[in-house]
């Protein structure tokens, strides 16, 4: 492993990480790019994770890969700094000319 976990790797840092945050039982997590570092199988599973153990958390969650955000309560998309749509996967999905719709699509190629 390595001292300070310097042989491990990105996604294993990641992983880490993840878990230490959900160890600490913290009422509020800040999630940033929380899957960015894993394959599409370790994402899954670390998805899967993630998903029993936000339930009663204040969670926010900062995510390029909308994948990681589909089921989340409450979805605010910025642009430029600006928000510029809110609202559940849902809503968003169905607004045909919406950033969030666009790029949701983009991701689904």
């Amino acid at each position: 492993m390595g001292e300070r976990g310097v042989k491990l790797s990105g996604g294993e840092r990641q992983r880490i990480a993840i878990a230490r945050a959900f160890l600490a039982d913290a009422p509020i997590l800040v999630l940033d790019e929380a899957t960015a570092s894993l394959d599409s199988e370790s994402e899954a599973l670390v998805q899967e994770a993630m998903e029993r153990l936000m339930t009663g958390r204040t969670v926010l969650v900062v995510a390029h890969r909308l994948a990681t955000v589909v089921g989340l309560d409450r979805i605010l998309v910025f642009e430029h700094g600006q928000i510029v749509e809110d609202g559940a996967h849902t809503t968003l999905i169905q607004q045909q000319n919406g950033l969030y719709r666009r790029l949701y699509d983009l991701q689904s190629l």
